[in-house]
């Protein structure tokens, strides 16, 4: 199971998604298989932006099968130094980026290039953080 975000980073993450008037649905998953439901369920809408934290799920088949058929754009995050692994293979799914090497601030950095891929594109309201 993943550690939970610090207390200052997901209020940080919050508060600066309520000041670009951005709707933000937090999701922890706990498994691979909750991981899988929870961005099905967010790709409701193109629009949306995930902050995808693929954890131990990184190598996962089931996950680099699902990414490239959502719709939705997602930014990679890892909240390691950068010595935790590979990220995701480069063509999987839309992803705009991927944010590591800043600890648990690498959310904070993930949140402000979905916002700036929302404002560029004016696509939308909604970010969506799975960890």
């Amino acid at each position: 199971m993943p550690a939970p975000l610090p207390a200052a980073v997901l209020q940080s993450v919050v508060s600066r998604a309520l000041e670009a008037d951005t709707t933000l649905a937090l999701r922890d998953c706990r498994s691979e298989q909750e991981l899988l439901e929870a961005l099905c369920v967010a790709d409701h809408d193109p629009a949306d932006v995930v902050l995808l934290a693929p954890g131990a799920c990184v190598s996962s088949e089931r996950l680099r099968r699902l990414l490239p058929r959502l719709r939705n754009a997602y930014v990679e995050v890892h909240d390691d130094d950068g010595s935790g692994g590979p990220p995701l293979p480069e063509n999987t799914g839309h992803r705009l980026a991927v944010a590591r090497g800043c600890g648990a601030q690498s959310y904070m950095l993930a949140l402000e290039v979905a916002l700036e891929h929302l404002a560029c594109n004016d696509a939308g309201d909604r970010v969506h953080v799975g960890t």
